[in-house]
């Protein structure tokens, strides 16, 4: 977060006196009650997000965030909208990550083993120092999906990769300069062209679709009330994980 990225909106406003933590935006010392996301004392700081706010559920990654603790060495990494405010935090949010994304088509693509290795050769420098795991927010091994990228096992790629959400904290640490998150990207849509069981269901969906088969039904959902809406995601059916197995041996 720079000066540009957000404008102070109210930084003499009183603050509360019990329940408080002391952190630092930007050099700047604060107060702000306990229990407070990362991004919501930001904003109780006075500071208005007009960039890298996105989604605020913990989706969209664009809330890349780094602190340090006081008297800590150390670097920790988290997303804004996610993570608590402690004691003695130092603050700076990240508005991107500046990350080369390689330009390919992928239906000019075969999932051959070499084939992400050649559109980012880079993942060749991976050590194997783990810093990118440390640095995920999400939880992801990142360094073992670089890995498998690097062996060419692009199903265990895409799947350890799955839950990624591009913050690319991974990447601002990375000592071989990788950008892991593209690369599990590729990965993933590798996996899901070539690789994968094609659904049976989708192109007569889709057709039905197009053919506004479900307007009503998209109306009356509309008309519902959250705890109706909640009951009807429960009892959904899903196509059951071992068909998807039995599809992907023959």
């Amino acid at each position: 977060m720079t000066e540009t990225d957000v404008e102070c909106a109210k930084q003499d406003e009183p603050i509360q006196e019990a329940g408080n933590v002391e952190i630092f935006i930007m050099g700047k010392r604060y107060e702000v009650p306990v229990g407070f996301t990362i991004m919501k004392a930001i904003e109780y700081a006075g500071y208005q997000y007009v960039r890298s706010c996105g989604c605020r559920a913990g989706f969209c990654g664009a809330c890349a965030t780094v602190y340090r603790k006081e008297k800590e060495q150390k670097l920790h990494f988290a997303l804004a909208c996610q993570a608590l405010v402690e004691d003695g935090m130092y603050l700076v949010q990240i508005p991107f990550v500046p990350a080369y994304k390689a330009k390919y088509d992928i239906n000019d693509l075969a999932p051959e083993d070499n084939i992400i290795l050649s559109i980012y050769p880079e993942i060749a420098r991976c050590v194997s120092c783990n810093t990118c795991t440390k640095s995920c927010p999400q939880d992801i091994n990142v360094m073992m999906y670089i890995q498998n990228a690097l062996r060419g096992n692009i199903t265990k790629a895409a799947e350890i990769s799955f839950d990624c959400i591009q913050c690319g904290l991974c990447a601002m640490r990375c000592p071989a300069d990788i950008k892991h998150y593209h690369v599990g990207q590729l990965a993933r849509r590798l996996r899901g062209k070539y690789i994968d069981p094609e659904s049976k269901e989708l192109n007569a969906r889709m057709e039905e679709m197009d053919k506004g088969k479900y307007l009503d039904e998209v109306d009356k959902m509309m008309s519902m009330d959250k705890d109706t809406i909640l009951d009807l995601y429960k009892k959904r059916k899903i196509e059951a994980k071992g068909d998807l197995d039995e599809e992907v041996d023959q």
